[in-house]
């Protein structure tokens, strides 16, 4: 998909694919480092550009989709170390974190499962297509969403 369409979004009072990407990435780094760490910001200036408290209007001037990714592989790599760390019982509180874990994990799935059904819809109408389906025999579909059950 050529990166004008990633940037690109239909009005003002809206938000394109590129800000829903790291939207969801900074959901996720703010679940993770507010509820597990008070770890410091990346990124301060995309912390806020892609915080949904930030007006519609304010999520046109995107970084390049290359900063976008590296933004997002980037909290995706302090999630998974953070994941192991406390599965592997190497953090103090390691059983209790291990609780409160799976209800901070399946949030975070949601969103972005959230983000990623709207992200088709918006590939279909910029004609490229939807992306493949899910494989996963954990998740279903409810209202159109895909969501990963709790039993």
């Amino acid at each position: 998909m050529p990166e004008a369409d990633v940037l690109w979004r239909p009005e003002v009072n809206s938000s394109g694919i590129g800000w829903h990407l790291g939207h969801q990435a900074v959901v996720n780094h703010f679940m993770i480092r507010n509820l597990l760490d008070a770890e410091i910001s990346l990124n301060p200036a995309l912390d806020a550009l892609f915080d949904s408290a930030n007006p519609e209007a304010n999520r046109g001037d995107l970084p390049p989709l290359a900063d976008i990714v590296a933004y997002r592989d980037t909290i995706a790599e302090r999630t998974h170390v953070r994941i192991e760390s406390i599965l592997k019982g190497k953090r103090s509180a390691a059983k209790q974190l291990a609780h409160v874990l799976g209800p901070i994990l399946l949030g975070i799935i949601h969103h972005e499962y959230q983000h990623d059904c709207w992200i088709g819809e918006m590939r279909e109408a910029l004609g490229h297509g939807a992306p493949p389906e899910v494989l996963s025999k954990r998740v279903q579909q409810v209202d159109g969403y895909w969501v990963l059950p709790l039993t």
